[in-house]
């Protein structure tokens, strides 16, 4: 649910230049535009799909990634080409939301709806844009993500937890195809998949995991077409006291179909990535309602036509009452 881009040398300008020759003539494919997919991967962990409390709720999830790819990956971001890629990115995703009493096929309805603002860094060692070259090129884009609705079914039995989810992204956030940076992601997409959480509170065990799958619109900008993506968030953690817990959780990434589109020039590959990292949670109340804590921080490795780096997410359940 981000706009993570996809770092340089000399020694790839003689492949860039080729590839730029027939740059607006060939049709191939490459994985997920930029190297950005919808789904923000790690924004699920502990407690994924443990029932909230009923009524509104507000959470906030800053998000603070840094990575970059290897100098011989290509990636096309609207009509350009770029190797040598990095990019540093921070936001604030906030997700109002409302927990019905009514239950619906016995589970727990959620519907809720995200956006936030955020900050996005992207630079190329070489950057080709039919018939102009650029080295060192930068840019940062300040704005917003794109909107996110969310629609969720949770259920408990004892001490296993299931959830069913779907949401989606409606492109109104800040993007530019001839830029190297962006938030948005300058398409629609819809996601859904199911999660399970097993907390045992007699002996504070608990693992999570949350699977899905992406189907990606067309860019119309650019007329580019991300792939289907699958993804996976984990965790596991133990419960040290009431409040506290520790443990590690990850993520994986890996795109099931290529990319299409008139609009995409390079190479027919998909891309992947895993992460892995220690995370640290705590419960409290406000009032009566439970409100909840967690941060954990990833490196990520297994890349494929991705940038790879390390991302850092807290996530901040705060009930707000009926």
């Amino acid at each position: 649910m981000h706009s993570q881009l996809c770092k340089g040398s000399l020694g790839i300008f003689s492949k860039l230049l080729l590839i730029s020759i027939s740059f607006f003539s060939s049709q191939s494919v490459l994985a997920d535009e930029g190297g950005v997919p919808f789904w923000m991967s790690g924004q699920y962990a502990s407690m994924a799909a443990v029932p909230m409390a009923t009524g509104w709720s507000l959470v906030a999830m800053p998000y603070v990634y840094s990575g970059n790819a290897d100098k011989s990956k290509i990636f096309q971001r609207g009509t350009s080409l770029n190797a040598g890629v990095s990019t540093r990115e921070s936001l604030v995703l906030m997700q109002l939301g409302y927990v019905a009493e009514e239950k619906i096929l016995g589970g727990q309805p959620y519907i809720g709806l995200g956006w936030g603002p955020g900050s996005n860094t992207t630079s190329a060692s070489v950057s080709i844009t039919n018939p102009n070259t650029q080295f060192n090129r930068s840019n940062t884009s300040n704005g917003s993500t794109d909107i996110y609705p969310l629609a969720s079914l949770t259920w408990n039995q004892g001490n296993n937890n299931f959830k069913t989810y779907m949401t989606g992204d409606i492109p109104l956030g800040t993007y530019n195809s001839t830029s190297l940076s962006s938030i948005g992601i300058g398409h629609a997409a819809m996601d859904a998949g199911g999660g399970y959480t097993y907390l045992n509170n007699t002996t504070g065990l608990e693992f999570s995991g949350v699977l899905g799958a992406t189907y990606n619109w067309i860019n119309s900008q650019t007329n580019y077409q991300n792939g289907i993506d699958s993804h996976l968030d984990w965790s596991v953690s133990q419960f040290v006291s009431q409040s506290w817990q520790v443990g590690i959780a990850g993520y994986g990434y890996y795109q099931l179909t290529a990319d299409s589109g008139s609009g995409n020039r390079v190479g027919a590959f998909k891309s992947r990535i895993a992460a892995i990292g220690p995370q640290i949670g705590y419960l409290f109340n406000i009032g009566t309602k439970q409100a909840y804590i967690n941060l954990r921080a990833y490196k990520e490795y297994w890349a494929q036509n991705r940038v790879e780096g390390y991302a850092t997410i807290a996530t901040i359940s705060i009930p707000l009452g009926k």
